[in-house]
This record gives structure tokens, sequence and C-alpha cells, in this order.
């Protein structure tokens, strides 16, 4: 996309669809690729009309890939809806191998290095946090208790308080206001309590891992379970770990110690692991549990900040809340990031698979190898029968928000977000849990689901997290950075609290994407070496999810 400011875009040669860029009005004149015509509706930004008339059955190409057919004749000029048009994608199959791609000019980093955590095992963190995580739900009560214990007195919590809030409002009620009047009360903000000293000064927070599995369910989840877990405890951003477990759920302790294994084999890592039942008491639990992670803490306090290349950074690609720009703005710029990224030795991931319905073909034949290419088909067939078979294919990933911004249909939600991704080699397809191993492109099985995928991509090394979002969704990860992208600046100014970076510059022509890629990675850098604090962490959104390996899209 150049920079000058245009109303309308043609994203690929190949397509017959134009995406508006701003609001156009029913009876605006286009002229275009030779011909001149007239919108036959009114074209909200974001939304897609037709060059020239589709007749029913007519494919519909976006991105140049196959995302819909004309369920209903679309006149030149007109909307595309959900009333109009339906899902349609190719078919996939293997391919030729397809390896060749331009890498980017990675100049203006050379030589830049990020302040990171050096691990035993050669990774390197960009943050220090000790976790407490339960094994079975049974447990979240316990790791409620230690967490009131241990946050605030060790100098954790979180500024923001709304306490002074609530006490306003309790003000008012005794003073004998009525509802309406409360409600329409002015409520001062309250003034942000500055954080209590840190004792551990390399340690940047205690996180605490609630969940609601580990028994009564499968037992591939509470195997997953475990993996996870271990995914976490091994993470480079984590310094130790205290697991409680009760001792007679399916995700036993010893299903654990030998996921652990399989990730780090020399594993030496400050780990704290107790058993309720065989404990006794909840209170010598607890006791046992505090004493021995505050030893943890002074053992993992000892690390610091060093140097580190760029190519220690693991980058995990989410997105969520997407809109009709996410595709053309802030996914590609991530693109572009991921290539240089690439280019320097790093890893990125690429995750999401019901958002890759449609470009499957692509991805595989950029499979380094056709035993890659051939697991990646599998598993994007699988996990779509799976869906199919309950009533909920691919087909129905879009939400009722993606469709209104104008992502009505999977494919072209998946064509946008396939951007992430960049333009190199898939070096490795993993299965949830698995963890990355390989520099490069990785592809990892999760649901589209964005809390459930993006605990999935920390769970596989992740020591950052770019997330774009069109329409504004709060979330973040308990022990790696999430930094928020917006797809457009109307939204970036609506909610500055949760956005960290603007990308609607890109669709207002006053910055490249190859630009917005650079000024990304100068801030992801800035981020790595506990230099800024993107939002999600001062928010402290430590969403934590595990995918139940059931319909999850």
């Amino acid at each position: 996309m150049s920079t000058q400011r245009e109303t309308y875009l043609r994203i690929h040669p190949h397509d017959n669809v134009l995406v508006a860029l701003q609001d156009l009005p029913q009876g605006t004149v286009v002229a275009f690729d030779g011909q001149t015509f007239a919108l036959v509706d009114k074209i909200a930004a974001k939304h897609k009309f037709a060059i020239n008339e589709l007749p029913v059955g007519k494919e519909i190409y976006m991105y140049g890939v196959l995302v819909g057919k004309a369920s209903a004749t679309i006149s030149q000029g007109g909307l595309l809806t959900t009333e109009n048009v339906h899902h349609a994608a190719e078919g996939f199959h293997l391919g030729e191998r397809k390896l060749q791609w331009h890498q980017p000019d990675t100049g203006n980093f050379e030589g830049k290095t990020f302040m990171g955590y050096h691990r035993a095992d050669g990774s390197v963190g960009t943050g220090n946090y000790w976790i407490v995580v339960p094994l079975v739900f049974c447990e979240n009560r316990n790791i409620n208790v230690l967490k009131e214990a241990l946050v605030d007195k060790l100098g954790y919590k979180k500024a923001k308080s709304y306490e002074g809030d609530v006490e306003q409002l309790m003000e008012l009620y005794q003073a004998g206001k009525s509802v309406e009047e409360i409600l329409n009360a002015d409520i001062l903000a309250s003034e942000d309590k500055p954080n209590s000293k840190r004792l551990f000064k390399n340690i940047d927070g205690i996180k605490f891992l609630n969940h609601s599995m580990g028994c009564g369910g499968t037992r591939e989840d509470s195997d997953t379970l475990c993996g996870l877990i271990a995914g976490y405890i091994t993470h480079p951003n984590v310094a130790g770990a205290t697991i409680l477990s009760l001792g007679c759920q399916h995700a036993q302790v010893s299903i654990l110690q030998n996921e652990i294994a399989k990730r780090d084999a020399n594993f030496n890592k400050p780990l704290v692991v107790l058993e309720q039942q065989k404990v006794g008491t909840e209170s010598e639990l607890l006791k046992q549990a505090l004493k021995q992670t505050f030893a943890g803490l002074v053992k993992a306090n000892e690390t610091a900040r060093q140097p580190a290349p760029l190519s220690k950074l693991c980058v995990g690609l989410e997105c969520g809340g997407s809109d009709g720009f996410s595709g053309i703005s802030a996914n590609p710029a991530l693109g572009y990031l991921s290539d240089l990224l690439v280019t320097m030795g790093g890893s990125v991931i690429l995750s999401e698979f019901p958002e890759l319905c449609g470009v499957e073909q692509e991805l595989s034949d950029r499979c380094i190898d056709v035993d890659t290419a051939n697991r990646f088909m599998q598993l994007m067939t699988t996990y779509n029968a799976r869906a199919e078979a309950d009533g909920s294919g691919f087909y129905a990933n879009p939400s009722p928000g993606n469709i209104r911004d104008g992502l009505i249909t999977d494919a072209i939600k998946s064509a946008g977000a396939a951007k992430k991704g960049g333009t190199s080699p898939v070096t490795a397809v993993l299965d949830y849990p698995e963890k990355v191993t390989k520099p490069g492109l990785n592809l990892l099985c999760t649901p589209g689901s964005d809390v459930e995928s993006t605990t999935a991509e920390v769970g596989a090394g992740a020591n950052i997290v770019l997330f774009t979002t069109g329409l504004g969704t709060p979330t973040g990860n308990p022990v790696t950075p999430v930094i928020k992208l917006s797809t457009n600046t109307a939204m970036f100014e609506r909610m500055p609290d949760i956005i960290d970076i603007n990308c609607g510059t890109i669709i207002e022509g006053a910055e490249t994407i190859q630009q917005a890629g650079e000024r990304i990675l100068d801030y992801v850098i800035k981020v790595a070496s506990g230099e800024a604090e993107p939002k999600s962490v001062k928010l402290g959104q430590d969403d934590f999810i595990p995918w139940k390996r059931g319909v999850s899209l």
C-alpha cells in the first residue's frame, strides 16, 4: 500500500471486490480499472463491494484467494453481506515446496540487543516471574490464599484501585440519595496508589494461574494441561514455580515431571511441589508453600538482566476482536516484523488454526519438507472434522463483532489473519501444547479463541506476544508481555488505556507497512528489556485459559 490517502482498495490484483477505507455514501462514483460506476448501497468503512456484478454461485476473491460465493446476485457497486455471500474456500493437497522468499533489509537492527534473563537451557526471558499453579481446580482456593498473602506484602500489587469509588457510592447511599441520584452522581477518579517497594528487585512478579481443569474431564485434557503447565515452568520468562496438587486427580505430579523433562532434560529452576493429601491440614500446606516459595524467590532474585541478541526473541502472533482493516494494516505490519525476526534468527509463532482456513495450500507449500506439510494438513483436517461433527466447523468462526465490521466469512477473516506470519518458510508445525525448538516461522495448532490461543503460544515459548485488534479487547498473559496493536486510529483513540500501538496510520497513508513493522520492533525491544511496560502489564491482565481439546473455535 502506498502512503497516499485512498478511499477504497483492492488488496490483490486477482480480487473482484474492493474494501472501503472510509464510509462511502450510496451513489458515490467509483473510478477503478478503466471503468466508472456508482455505489448502489452505502458502504461502511471496512466493508466490501463488488467491482462487477456477481451472479449467484460466483466465486469471490480477496487477498488473491477464494473467500466465498455469491448466494444472491450482487450488483456492481453492491455491498457484500451475510445475506448475499456464504463461506467458501479452496481445497488443499500436498504440493511442491515453495521456499523462496525475499528477506527484508535488517540494517536498522544490526548489532541491536535486548536486556534479558539468561537461562541454563540457552533461552532468554523478557521477564522474571515466579508462578503458582494448581494441578487441579480443587486447589484454586489455596492458590488464592497464597496470592492474598504474598502479592501486596512483597510489593507486586497493581497501583489502580476502585475501592475509593465504592466508598463514594456508600457515602451517597448513607446520605439518603436515591438510585437515580447515585447513577447521575459524579464519581471522582480514585488516585493511584503507589506500589510498595519490591523486596526482590530482580523478580518482576508473582503470578497465580487458576484454571478449571485437572480432573473430571478426559485424560487427554488432563495430560495436555500437564504439558501446558510444564511449558510455563520451563518458559524463559519464569524463574521458578510453586505447584499445588490435591493428590487423587487425573493430572498427576508424575505426568507433570515427565512433561518438564521433555522440554528441558537438565531442568534446574527452583520448583516447589506440594500435595495436600500427603501434607495433611490446609494450614500446614499453606505454611510449607509460603516458606518454600519465599526461599525459591530468594534464589530466583540472583538472576539479573544481561544483553542478548534479537535472535533470542520468540514472538507469538495473535489477534482478537478483528475487523475489516486487520488484514490490511496491523496484521501485515506484524508479517513484516515476522520476516525481520526470522531473517535475524529469531522465532515467531502463528496459531489459531480455524483462522488459517482458506490459506492452507499456501502455508503447506511453504513448509520446509513434506513431513511438515503433511502434519499441518492433517491437523487442519482433523480439527475441522471434529468441529463439523459437533455442528460448528471453521465456517462458524467469525463472531458477531467480526461480521459487523466486515469479516462476513471465515475465509475473509482467515486470509487477513494469516498475514501476521509474513512470507518466510514454515520451519515447524506444532500440536498443542508442544514447545518451539526451531527458529523461524512455527505453526501451532490452537483455537481461534484469543485467550486460549495466547495461553498456548506462551506455553510454547513465546517471550513476547503481539496482539492485533480492530474492535478492542482487554486481555494479557501472566508471564509474557502482550503488546496490543490497533488496526484503526478511531479505536486507538477510543481505548487508549488498553492499546499500545496504532497501525491505523497505514490506512490513513501516513506510514507504510514496512515503516510500521520497524516501529513495532523498536517497541518490542524496549519491552523485552524492561524499559517499557505494555498496557496489559500495567492493568494486570493475567488471563490464563487452557484449551480443552473439544470444540473451541
